[in-house]
């Protein structure tokens, strides 16, 4: 099954709460009123697109039905205010390598081993990306090392353990409580050594209060960053789209901290709040890469913007 099948298939739930009630607004030749812009609103907030974006894309709406030379639909007029707001994230995403920037390049180098610093709450799917990450890449032909520090969780190595396995690549990990910032310094110096073309690293999604776990993301950053300098190369955070403008929270408190480079979309199969990327975009500024819309491991897809936008108000 090809991208577009899969966006359009992961995004069903998501479609049906926005176009569901105004499929007649998006027939061609239809003339918009006011009416028309309030049921159109109160689809995309249902969409959980948020307020914000909401008022963004009407409004592009609005200024392009008005342009005489326009001979196109509302839902085209629509996709195109869409991808307009995904392209504008893409300018404001935080300096990264071209690796991290294009889950579509040939290689990581330059700057061998790439890391990738992973982030999230605990229930998102964190665990899952990763190994879907590490499989992406082993596929395209790169060595992948999964480095272990969330060592607070019973068991999270031993998750990532089997996962790394089940994946075909290499598992860096310690016992469980040692130092999560050692573990990371162990284990990019292990990827070095070993001419690695790829690190991903795994965190801890929850300690017992909510500061203690951004401080030591942030001394896992400064560890990972005195281990290869100007690593992490990539500040990934996996956000669970079935929470909707929860997610919008998560990032922006992730972000004040760790200045992030990009998002994971999970669980967008199972949702109607895959709306949540166009809130994330216009409010944070911050682009999504990859987006998972199954259990497979070949079901965590590269995001773009155009398919995402058919998926999301239907193909022309």
């Amino acid at each position: 099954m090809g991208f577009f099948d899969k966006i359009v298939q992961g995004l069903k739930k998501t479609r049906d709460a926005l176009t569901g009630q105004v499929a007649a607004l998006f027939q061609p030749g239809r003339a918009l009123g006011e009416e028309d812009y309030e049921a159109l609103e109160t689809a995309l907030l249902r969409a959980d697109v948020g307020p914000v974006a909401t008022d963004r894309l009407l409004a592009s709406v609005r200024a392009t039905l008005k342009d005489p030379s326009y001979e196109g639909s509302a839902a085209e007029a629509l996709r195109a205010a869409v991808e307009r707001l995904l392209a504008d994230a893409e300018v404001h995403v935080p300096s990264v390598s071209a690796a991290a920037v294009s889950p579509q390049a040939a290689t990581s180098a330059p700057g061998r081993p790439h890391v990738t610093l992973v982030i999230g709450v605990n229930g998102t799917g964190k665990t899952t990306t990763i190994a879907k990450l590490a499989s992406h890449y082993r596929q395209r032909g790169e060595s992948v090392l999964l480095v272990a520090c969330d060592t607070f969780r019973a068991a999270a190595a031993d998750q990532l353990e089997v996962w790394a396995k089940r994946a075909g690549v290499e598992i860096h990990r310690q016992t469980e409580g040692a130092d999560p910032a050692a573990v990371a310094f162990d284990g990019i110096a292990r990827a070095k050594s070993r001419d690695f073309d790829r690190v991903l690293v795994d965190t801890a999604g929850r300690l017992h209060v909510k500061t203690n776990l951004m401080a030591e993301l942030e001394k896992i950053r400064r560890v990972i960053d005195k281990a290869l300098p100007g690593a992490p190369h990539e500040t990934l955070l996996v956000l669970d789209a079935t929470i909707g403008q929860n997610g919008l929270s998560q990032a922006r408190e992730f972000d004040k901290a760790l200045k992030l480079s990009a998002l994971a979309l999970t669980k967008l199969d199972g949702t109607a709040k895959g709306g949540v990327v166009l809130a994330i975009a216009e409010t944070l500024h911050l682009p999504i890469r990859w987006v998972g819309v199954g259990e497979g491991m070949d079901d965590l897809i590269p995001f773009d913007a155009s398919e995402y936008a058919k998926g999301l108000v239907g193909a022309p």
